[in-house]
């Protein structure tokens, strides 16, 4: 947890929230990943590519 907070006061400190959208797609794609290729999920998802 505290590897977050530290990425959340670098963008508020440098205010680049321009970074914010980039970390959501990238969380976004890792969790696809994770959920994809290890559950009843995984047809579905490989249906998505």
């Amino acid at each position: 947890m505290e590897f977050i907070r530290d990425i959340l006061g670098f963008l508020k400190e440098r205010r680049k929230y321009w970074l914010i959208p980039m970390i959501i797609v990238l969380l976004l794609i890792g969790a696809l990943i994770v959920f994809g290729g290890s559950s009843s999920v995984a047809p579905f998802v490989y249906t998505l590519f």
